[in-house]
């Protein structure tokens, strides 16, 4: 087993582990946190043109405040359509529409709801840390079925060993400090 080889073990470790950070981001995203984000309503899918559309591809969406998300609807036979596909989304939202825009105004979280939403963000914080810790025992399996066949020593098993652990520890500080922010801006009001 050669250098290269432990090296590309622990790239594709970085790799699988941004992977897990990616997927976090991507969930809190679709976390409501009292101001207008486009991703809120990204995965709003819309019944258009006889098939099941994301919102995007349907609009334009615009975040002209903080409490204020538009959609900018180019197709004006389906201005009523995204409007209800909105509504029925279970995001708390009501638009309204002005002609080709659906007007979407954010309300505020109440304290409960607050709550609510920090504690699904700590769910899907674990599940981050989850997928990173089943990252590291996969590259370490790997490490100790190497050292048992003989084409690593003990010394290169500890070392790399250390190298993938570091980089653990480096992911799981990322998903705890995405957590924090994610909760910061959850619990603003």
């Amino acid at each position: 087993m050669s250098e290269a080889d432990l090296k590309t073990l622990k790239s594709d470790a970085a790799r699988r582990m941004e992977g897990a950070l990616d997927a976090l981001h991507k969930e809190f995203g679709g976390l409501r946190t009292g101001r207008a984000a486009a991703s809120l309503i990204e995965p709003v899918m819309v019944k258009a043109y006889g098939s099941e559309m994301p919102l995007p591809q349907l609009g334009t969406i615009g975040v002209p405040e903080p409490r204020m998300l538009t959609v900018q609807v180019w197709d004006k036979s389906l201005v009523g359509t995204v409007e209800r596909a909105i509504r029925d989304a279970g995001l708390g939202l009501n638009p309204s529409s002005d002609g080709q825009m659906v007007r979407i105004p954010i309300p505020a979280l109440n304290e409960e709801r607050r709550r609510e939403i920090t504690r699904v963000a700590g769910k899907y914080a674990e599940q981050a840390r989850v997928a990173v810790r089943n990252i590291r025992r996969d590259c370490m399996d790997k490490l100790k079925r190497m050292e048992r066949d003989g084409t690593i020593s003990e010394d290169l098993h500890r070392h790399w060993s250390e190298e993938i652990q570091a980089l653990t520890d480096d992911h799981i500080k990322k998903v705890d400090a995405a957590l924090a922010h994610k909760e910061s801006d959850i619990l603003q009001v």
